[in-house]
């Protein structure tokens, strides 16, 4: 089912409920980007990872919904690689990002051990939080 109106904006009751949660650019990014993969490979789990590709390259998630990336890029190693790269995904977590960001995000999201950890493991704890909340939020 199409995730945008006729008028190009984004159907709430269509959309992920970490995306209802975000602000109207990511939104619109996710809503758009999936329904024009939907009319090139068809409605379903490609139109998914399709649209949540191009969200990851402007937004990040934060606990339990999506922020603006401070700059546009690959959020982590899978995105940089493209579909076939054998590269794991962050899940939503900007990887890419200085260790000083995602330390930053750690204590927005209250991370416990923050300070001691390097950039890979504060990637992992954030999303691990991240998906703590999301879980907590859709109960």
């Amino acid at each position: 089912m199409p995730k945008t109106t006729e008028g190009g904006s984004p159907r709430d009751e269509e959309l992920p409920s970490t995306l209802q949660r975000s602000d109207a650019k990511a939104q619109r990014t996710f809503a758009k980007a999936h329904d024009s993969a939907a009319e090139e490979y068809g409605d379903g789990e490609r139109a998914h990872r399709v649209a949540y590709a191009a969200l990851k390259h402007t937004h990040e998630k934060i606990g339990d919904h999506w922020e603006p990336k401070d700059s546009p890029g690959p959020s982590d190693a899978r995105a940089e690689g493209g579909r076939d790269t054998p590269e794991p995904t962050a899940g939503g977590v900007d990887a890419n990002a200085s260790k000083k960001h995602l330390y930053d995000v750690a204590r927005r999201l209250d991370v416990s051990g923050r300070s001691s950890m390097t950039k890979d493991e504060l990637v992992e704890a954030i999303g691990k939080e991240n998906d703590r909340r999301t879980r907590q939020a859709r109960s």
